[in-house]
């Protein structure tokens, strides 16, 4: 048997390929859209991929099942349950589909979504013990899928944790021991609460560290796994909608092009929104007046997807050598509507002096100086709760996650200055952008967000 796991660090999103080395059969799991190096592990070793299996319908990411599909004639899988614009293959409990020796079984676990599936892999067809079990979102290491994220299209909470307390109690946890969990997800994604950094773990070490592996019933388990969740991402339905339809599959060599001074200018003055992936120093020193800064070095495409509209028209300002980069992560998570970029970004700003602009950074000293002032700045912070409530808050301060900002602007006040804080300071950066392209005027945020107050704090008091 030929198995990898493929895990993408910035979306914290694991994808599998799953092959008979003897038949060189072979089925990919979970494809993110750029799926060249699937093909590329395939040709190496001679497989075929007959197969393209989605455990649900991915609301974090755009999937790549129509990408892989195009370029092998392979069938498209999801549960039974799944509606789909393109022809798929229903796969139902108890399904088999057979490699060569090599075997997976379908596992019905919905829960997260209603068509969620998990996948036995057998590395014998006559073995007794599955390999593993590739769980999707159904389970976590650490965690189970949230089964929040569907209010929007009418599905509870309720009953989706209804169903996903028999996925995970009744069926996964009646797994043997050894049986090696593979999730989808991993630390940091917006699907769970309490994700772990490792890539896999054994249904033995779930059933005794994971809190909601624990036996206990239908409604304490719904209790448990629906509290504490953070905002969702606003792509989020805009994503798992579109892994339902046919839509245009992501070509990598037809790229958005670099564009001159003169085209950029031309296309933000009719309203395309510049994205500006430098790192928040730079960012700070100088930008385009109006551009949303959402640093390229960490959770970019999930940031991005936050504080940006699908629909909108984008331009990218991107560290050097990295706008091709940008724009492919921009597409995982079906952002499309890239006009162009501006390549040799310091020197393009250099000539665009005019319309460059700088960005307030407060150290924490300096917050609390205006803080003691005749007129204080408005805090906000745009941690999670989780956040909030394990390390502290400043007092005083207006709470609203980042992901739940786009949607909660009207809340925050226009006759103040405001003063923006995550916990480290890179939140906070994009979260400070947003507000300016919003038109709030009087914006900063804090360097070294909460950990830096914290620190300043704690020092003072010894």
């Amino acid at each position: 048997m030929f198995f990898a796991q493929y895990y993408l660090d910035c979306l914290s999103q694991a994808s599998y390929m799953i092959a008979d080395e003897a038949t060189g059969r072979a089925v990919v799991v979970d494809p993110r859209r750029d799926v060249s190096e699937y093909l590329a592990d395939a040709e190496a070793h001679g497989f075929t991929v007959v197969g393209v299996v989605n455990t649900h319908f991915h609301a974090d990411f755009v999937a790549g099942h129509l990408e892989m599909a195009a370029r092998t004639g392979a069938w498209i899988g999801y549960g039974r349950r799944a509606e789909t614009e393109y022809p798929i293959r229903r796969l139902a409990e108890g399904e088999r589909i057979v490699l060569g020796d090599v075997a997976l079984e379908i596992m019905e676990t919905p829960g997260h979504t209603p068509e969620s599936i998990s996948v036995l892999v057998y590395e014998h067809a006559d073995d007794s013990v599955p390999y593993g079990v590739l769980t999707g979102d159904a389970l976590f290491i650490g965690d189970v899928g949230r089964p929040d994220l569907l209010a929007s299209v009418g599905v509870t909470a309720e009953t989706l944790g209804a169903m996903l307390h028999d996925s995970v109690q009744n069926k996964l946890m009646s797994l043997p021991d050894e049986v090696r969990v593979f999730p989808a997800h991993g630390a940091g994604s917006a699907c769970g609460k309490n994700l772990s950094t490792e890539k896999q773990s054994t249904i033995g070490e779930q059933r005794a560290t994971n809190y909601a592996c624990a036996p206990m019933s239908q409604d304490d388990f719904v209790a448990l796994v629906t509290a504490g969740q953070s905002a969702a991402p606003g792509y989020f339905a805009y994503d798992a909608d579109l892994n339902r339809r046919e839509r245009e599959l992501f070509d990598p060599a037809a790229a958005p092009r670099p564009l001159s001074i003169e085209e950029f200018a031309a296309r933000r003055g009719l309203g395309a929104v510049v994205v500006d992936a430098r790192d928040p120093q730079e960012f700070a020193a100088g930008h385009l007046a109006g551009a949303v800064n959402v640093p390229a070095d960490g959770r970019f495409a999930e940031q991005a997807g936050t504080v940006l509209a699908p629909e909108a028209e984008l331009l990218v300002v991107a560290p050097q050598n990295r706008e091709e980069e940008i724009v492919t992560r921009l597409a995982r998570i079906g952002f499309d509507r890239v006009a162009g970029y501006l390549r040799g970004p310091d020197d393009a700003l250099a000539a665009m002096t005019d319309e460059v602009v700088r960005a307030s950074r407060l150290t924490a000293a300096q917050l609390r100086t205006a803080l003691a002032s005749d007129e204080p700045p408005v805090v906000v912070d745009v941690r999670t709760c989780g956040e909030r409530s394990a390390n502290g808050v400043i007092e005083g301060a207006l709470a609203i996650a980042l992901g739940e900002l786009p949607r909660r602007l009207d809340e925050i006040p226009t006759d103040r200055p405001l003063v923006l804080h995550c916990a480290g300071g890179h939140r906070s950066s994009i979260a400070a952008s947003l507000l300016r392209h919003h038109g709030f005027t009087d914006v900063s945020d804090v360097l070294g967000g909460y950990a830096a107050w914290s620190l300043l704090n704690t020092s003072a008091t010894v």
